[in-house]
């Protein structure tokens, strides 16, 4: 019976080797542990062993038991891992790779307002941000637009539950940067605006501006003129023709509004200009006295001029686009090309 029991092991450990999945291996547990098991089959045989034989075959059959179940736990625990192993292996996606899919894009309207920023900064222009959701005060009242100001009827505005707005321009920023900075100071202030008007080939709901504002002693509007010349220079990488035109608006005396000459159809017509050769590009002026007294400057030491620069419109002249609805789209044909 002890050559039995040696025998059994060299068997138990070629049949627990040859496991290649846990399931196997419980096999081998229950043809040598189980009931009906090997090691059981030979402690049954006990009864006809002598009292002194019965004990040495007992103690015999208690180790080999006992490795059994320490063999079979070391295995089980080898073959679970090789099953994890072997999941995680067909799961496996290497991030570093390739993916398969094309490259992604940045957006027109980024690419040309990281340029206008770098631009400005290199003129010494700091970048403000501003809420969009703003409040009237800033968006209309500091601005010198009262509430029975006409120019109220020209911004179509998103009132808000909470007595706030959308803001129409970003010019509140200029609001905000003239209570925060004391003069002399240049920023500009590129973000999203909100219009509750109709949408077409040139007008969206939505869209980008940038805010400039220059506050020094002795301003005038030949500044002006330099810095949209040096702005449309770095955007176009060449000379473009512009025009200056008398325009109201109530924060600046006096006002402009800053024309390119179309470069989709070179001053010909189109949708884009409406047919008149030529595409607003930005109302500016001079900084109107009473707002910069309600931004806390003394008018009798400082002068400045402000601007709102429409992105999308420079956006299309730059790139040809002949549709702003393009930029609020989800054609990624459109996109990628940039």
């Amino acid at each position: 019976m002890k050559k039995r029991i040696e025998k059994m092991r060299g068997e138990f450990t070629v049949a627990l080797q040859a496991a290649a999945v846990p399931e196997d291996a419980e096999k081998v547990r229950v043809a040598f542990l189980g009931k009906k098991g090997a090691l059981t089959e030979v402690l049954k045989g006990m009864k006809d062993l002598t009292p002194d034989e019965r004990r040495e075959v007992g103690a015999l059959s208690n180790a080999l038991k006992d490795e059994f179940e320490r063999m079979l736990a070391t295995r089980a625990a080898e073959l679970g891992r090789g099953e994890i192993e072997k999941k995680l292996a067909a799961e496996w996606e290497d991030i570093s790779w390739p993916s398969g899919l094309s490259r992604g894009a940045a957006h027109p309207i980024a690419v040309i307002r990281r340029r206008v920023k770098e631009i400005f900064v290199s003129m010494g222009f700091e970048v403000l941000d501003g809420p969009e959701m703003e409040e009237e005060v800033n968006n209309f009242d500091k601005l010198n637009i009262p509430p029975d100001h006409p120019a109220r009827d020209a911004q179509d505005t998103f009132w808000l539950d909470n007595g706030m707005l959308l803001r129409t321009h970003t010019s509140p920023v200029q609001v905000r940067g003239m209570l925060s900075h004391t003069p002399p100071f240049k920023f500009i202030a590129p973000g999203k605006v909100y219009r509750n008007e109709a949408v077409d080939a040139s007008h969206e709901h939505t869209f980008h501006q940038i805010e400039g504002m220059v506050v020094d002693r002795n301003i005038s509007v030949a500044h002006l003129i330099y810095s949209m010349k040096t702005l449309l220079t770095g955007i176009f990488e060449k000379e473009v023709e512009v025009r200056l035109r008398p325009g109201f608006f109530p924060f600046v005396e006096p006002g402009f509004e800053l024309d390119i000459k179309c470069l989709i159809c070179g001053g010909k017509g189109c949708s884009v200009c409406k047919q008149s050769g030529w595409l607003e590009l930005m109302p500016c002026g001079m900084v109107h006295p009473v707002v910069l007294r309600n931004g806390g400057i003394d008018t009798e030491e400082f002068s400045g001029f402000a601007f709102g620069l429409g992105l999308e419109r420079l956006v299309m002249m730059k790139y040809g686009i002949d549709d702003i609805r393009l930029f609020h789209g989800a054609d990624l044909r459109f996109f990628t090309q940039f």
